[in-house]
This record gives C-alpha cells, sequence and structure tokens, in this order.
C-alpha cells in the first residue's frame, strides 16, 4: 500500500523566521493563498508605492500602522475576497495575513482594524486619486524590459451592481442595474491592467473616454516617446 506524502511549502522568512505551509495542525487559517499574494506584492512593491502618492498628515510619533501596511493589509484582504473593511477586525488576527504583511502571528503586532482603515479610504482627494492612477500606470510601463515597438490599449467601460444607492452609482437602462461603470483600460498584447477609472453607472461619451486617453498618453509617451500606440 503506498502512503500520500504532503510536501511542505516554503516562503520567504518574516523576521528571521522560517515560514513553512504544512497540514499537520497548529494554528489554523483558510487563508493560505494570501502568502502568495504577499509574494508578488513583496516583488512590484505595490503598497509601498501606493502609500508614497498619499500625504499622510498624522504625527509620526503617534502613528502605529504606516501608509503601506494599511494599504497592504487591505489589498489582500480584497484580494481574498473580504471586500467589507468591517472583515479586518477579524483578519488582523489572522495568522496568514499577519505573516502576509511581514508581521509574526503570534508576537507581531495585530494588524490595522476597520476604523483606521477607512480613515484611510476618506482621506485621499482627485489629486491623490490620479497619483494613484498614475502608481498603475507606471508598474505596467516597468513590465517591460525596453519600450516595444508599439503597443494596442484595449478599453472598455465594465458593469460593476451595486446593491443600494452608493455615491456615483445610477440606474442603466441598457444593463437594467443600479450600477457604477468604471473604465479598465488592458495592454492587448500581454492582458496586464494599464489603467482603470471608476465613475458613474452611465454610458461613457466618447469625448469623456477622449479625456481620459489624452491623459494616459502623455503618461506613456513621458516613457516610450517612439513607441506606437
Amino acid at each position: 500500500m503506498t502512503e500520500d506524502t504532503l510536501l511542505p511549502l516554503s516562503f520567504p522568512a518574516v523576521g528571521r523566521k522560517k515560514i513553512t505551509a504544512a497540514f499537520d495542525g497548529g494554528r489554523i487559517t483558510s487563508d493560505g493563498g494570501v502568502m502568495l499574494l504577499a509574494a508578488a506584492e513583496r516583488r512590484l512593491r505595490l503598497a509601498d508605492r501606493l502609500a508614497a502618492a498619499i500625504h499622510d498628515p498624522r504625527d509620526r510619533a503617534r502613528v502605529t500602522h504606516a501608509m503601506a501596511d494599511i494599504l497592504r493589509a487591505r489589498i489582500f484582504a480584497i484580494a481574498c475576497g473580504y471586500e467589507d473593511a468591517n472583515d479586518l477586525n477579524r483578519l488582523r488576527t489572522d495568522p496568514a495575513f499577519k505573516l502576509a504583511c511581514g508581521r509574526l502571528p503570534d508576537s507581531g503586532l495585530d494588524l490595522c482594524s476597520q476604523p483606521t482603515c477607512s480613515r484611510l479610504e476618506n482621506l485621499p482627494d482627485i489629486r491623490t486619486v490620479i497619483r494613484l492612477g498614475r502608481v498603475l500606470v507606471d508598474l505596467w510601463l516597468s513590465s517591460y524590459a525596453a519600450p516595444p515597438k508599439s503597443v494596442t490599449l484595449d478599453v472598455d467601460d465594465t458593469l460593476d451592481v451595486v446593491h443600494g444607492h452608493q455615491q456615483l452609482s445610477l440606474f442603466n437602462a441598457h444593463y437594467d442595474e443600479r450600477c457604477f461603470l468604471p473604465i479598465h483600460v488592458y495592454d492587448a498584447a500581454t492582458g496586464r491592467p494599464v489603467a482603470m477609472i471608476l465613475r458613474p453607472g452611465k454610458t461613457p461619451t466618447g469625448e469623456e473616454i477622449r479625456g481620459y486617453l489624452r491623459r494616459l498618453v502623455r503618461r506613456i509617451r513621458a516613457r516610450w516617446p517612439t513607441t506606437r500606440i
């Protein structure tokens, strides 16, 4: 009779502690996949780049959770299906989420709570939102080792149904839903995301699209002056 052997999975160390995913007990989490997200985020430095675009008015001497740490926890929670900030009140002590955010599961400081996260989400003004959008565009630009000869941008609006009367949500007769209708821009050749713009639920006009594209192309041209778009 053969015996199945479950091989452990190793991850980058946190606080000089070796991290291994196994299946033989101990503190249990149902979100072990967040460690894979953490590895990708660490490589891209996504949270750090986004945090650099946000002015933090807090007194640094009294800050417990750095801006990048708050963003990192929120990003991981959403990516794992916990879109409500209230979920952080439970996830802040989850061993996998703490490890993903660079904190030890037992002795490390718990992650930020829902009130801290909500204060962050209400902090950015329109200029900050624009800077955050540029971070995503720059990440896409940096994904190329060298400027390509040409790129094709795939632009489309995408239905995002809401369940309530959130600000900017409108009834769209085409979809027969109350919704947002964000604009997504992708690199047609690679499928990589380039930019996303949250907008009301009404169908965008050509003039509105041109305005977004004009700013986007200007950003691309600054890095790739000879690339055909």
